[in-house]
């Protein structure tokens, strides 16, 4: 049950300080955001479609305090989008956001990151590729649902992010899965009370295939978040069984977690894309990958040792 445990970690300001003191920890970094900049995330975009891969990307920073950095963050995205276009790469690469950054927490939250967020999905559009809504933590999740069919008016390939061990998720696939809807099921990566989210792996589990099932049978369009492979040997099933093509739904993965699954599975004809996040605020992003997967905080405290 170490997960729990690092993700308090993630909010606690001493431990970051540690952690990124560490002179080990930029290389470990590294392995999950392979950049701070647009300049030094290029190479990577160039090498993963050149590799057959598509990417969802994502610019880390959660902690936003003002209305400026709200605006900041709207920019960086446009920046990113900008050199998206230069690269013609259309819907090889699409964009992935949390609404946080967008200024969703602060007074006002609700509108002004719906006002923030718009000209970022316009941006995509015009280049012709979308933008995914990240979901955070549950009491976020109702003003996200709310901006996602704000934004969905105008611009319906629009997505959002579900989470299985959430107990209210069930409920929303059904209501999401309609015609022309982008939907990724991930399994969760917050601390949340055992009155709103499944505690155990196996009910988690359980739950995901119960989801996955309701998304492969509507009339949408399922983004597979997961690592599992068990996961992913039951979503090829599941998406045989209903007929879908292999256009009909994609793998997504993250940037340096299961890397040789990535080729594989697009080699095999599915559409896989790989979650690349950058930039400088990186903390609370690297943590949630270790509370995810114990096998990445294995790796950090090897490296740990290994450099101390």
């Amino acid at each position: 049950m170490l997960g729990p445990v690092i993700l308090a970690a993630s909010r606690s300001d001493r431990i970051r300080r540690l952690i990124s003191a560490a002179p080990v920890t930029r290389q470990v970094v590294d392995r999950f955001i392979p950049g701070e900049t647009v300049d030094e995330i290029v190479p990577i975009v160039r090498e993963l479609t050149d590799r057959g891969l598509e990417l969802t990307m994502d610019v880390v920073g959660e902690d936003i305090t003002t209305p400026g950095q709200a605006a900041a963050a709207r920019d960086a995205y446009l920046e990113l989008v900008d050199r998206l276009k230069q690269l013609e790469l259309g819907t090889r690469a699409e964009l992935s956001v949390k609404l946080s950054m967008f200024g969703q927490a602060l007074a006002g939250g609700h509108e002004l990151a719906l006002a923030n967020v718009r000209p970022v999905v316009e941006a995509a559009a015009a280049i012709g590729t979308t933008v995914t809504l990240d979901a955070e933590d549950h009491t976020t999740l109702d003003s996200m649902f709310a901006i996602h069919e704000e934004l969905r008016k105008d611009f319906p390939q629009t997505g959002c992010v579900i989470q299985a061990y959430l107990f209210r998720t069930e409920a929303d696939a059904r209501r999401l899965a309609g015609n022309g809807s982008r939907v990724r099921l991930v399994k969760g990566a917050y601390k949340e009370p055992a009155e709103v989210a499944y505690q155990q792996k196996h009910e988690i589990d359980k739950a995901y295939v119960r989801i996955l099932k309701a998304l492969m049978a509507g009339e949408g369009y399922p983004m597979i978040g997961s690592h599992d492979p068990r996961l992913i040997s039951i979503a090829q099933e599941l998406a045989r069984q209903s007929g879908r093509k292999l256009d009909e739904y994609e793998f997504q993965m993250l940037y340096g977690i299961r890397s040789d699954e990535h080729l594989r599975l697009a080699s095999e004809g599915h559409r896989m894309r790989v979650y690349t996040a950058y930039g400088t605020d990186w903390y609370g992003y690297f943590m949630r990958r270790l509370a995810e997967k114990p096998a990445n905080l294995r790796f950090f405290a090897r490296s740990m040792i290994s450099k101390g």
